[in-house]
């Protein structure tokens, strides 16, 4: 599992990377086509970074919640229980 995060993190740091380029590139060519396509580049490689973090954030999350619960949660099934506990005494 190690082995697959590395070659994913390798391939979205080439994957940035070219797009790096191809926006210096796109943005020191004059012709009138490029515009549209540097535009699009532009959005990309600011758009596309955040999504990624994102979605590595609610994976973090998500994958935590199967885990053991939030600590909110397991303050609450404590406070709870000492209620219970309360009550009985």
């Amino acid at each position: 599992m190690q082995k697959l995060k590395r070659i994913a993190a390798m391939i979205g740091v080439i994957f940035l990377i070219g797009m790096y380029v191809v926006t210096l590139i796109l943005g020191l060519t004059a012709s009138p086509a490029t515009q549209n396509m540097l535009m699009a580049s532009i959005v990309c490689t600011v758009v596309i970074p955040v999504l990624l973090y994102a979605m590595m954030l609610v994976a973090r999350v998500l994958g935590h919640s199967e885990e053991e619960p939030p600590a909110r949660e397991k303050t609450e099934k404590k406070s709870s229980s000492d209620e219970k506990k309360k009550r009985n005494h």
